[in-house]
């Protein structure tokens, strides 16, 4: 099953994805494991010995506490899908449970790619001098890869901003097993626009 559209997928086409989209596609164990820090995921055997990859990134975006707050902002309204040939609804609500659709345009036609939000950590400590939030979504029957994926903003003790991306995946389609080498490079290739869209959103709020 994969969801293709020739245009641009509209709200109700990424609505009938979802409706038609199963369960999630990768084991109840490894849910909510991108919520851990990445030198635990390095570590973490089961992963590989079930041929999971791990993919991250992580850039200084900033300083202080306004910073940190656009990110998050940035976030929140899918600022990070902001790019010509990816996107996410930016209505759609980041909360424990909720399905969406990435839509990706790879050559001629989108595709659909169903998730489920599977944790937000909103953490703010007493005296505001670390701060950080973030969202993990796991791939749902329908996805070209299982596997599950960890976008987050962080305010460091030395009052520095990161932008972070943590995900674990692999082939769930034969699509994705033949080309997967592929999916890989643009995972690094979305890694770093989708980096250029958050700067961008932060920037543009400044003005």
């Amino acid at each position: 099953m994969v969801f293709l559209c020739w245009a641009r997928p509209s709200p109700q086409e990424q609505k009938a994805c979802i409706n038609k989209s199963g369960a999630f596609n990768y084991e109840a164990k490894f849910r909510g494991a991108t919520a851990k820090p990445l030198s635990c995921l390095q570590e973490d055997k089961e992963l590989s010995k079930d041929g999971f990859l791990l993919n991250h990134a992580r850039v200084l975006v900033g300083s202080g506490l306004e910073t940190f707050e656009k990110g998050k902002s940035a976030l929140q309204t899918w600022r990070h899908f902001g790019l010509d040939w990816a996107f996410v609804d930016s209505k759609t609500p980041i909360q424990n449970g909720v399905k969406f659709c990435v839509c990706l345009k790879e050559f001629l036609p989108w595709m659909m790619m169903p998730l489920q939000v599977v944790y937000v950590n909103d953490k703010r400590k007493a005296n505001k001098a670390m701060m950080s939030f973030g969202f993990g979504s796991g791939t749902l029957q329908g996805h070209l890869l299982a596997g599950e994926e960890r976008f987050s903003i962080e305010l460091d003790e030395n009052n520095q901003v990161w932008y972070e991306i943590i995900s674990f995946s692999k082939p769930a389609h034969f699509l994705s097993f033949i080309g997967y080498p592929y999916v890989m490079l643009r995972q690094k290739y979305f890694a770093h626009q989708s980096t250029h869209a958050v700067l961008k959103h932060m920037t543009a709020s400044q003005s």
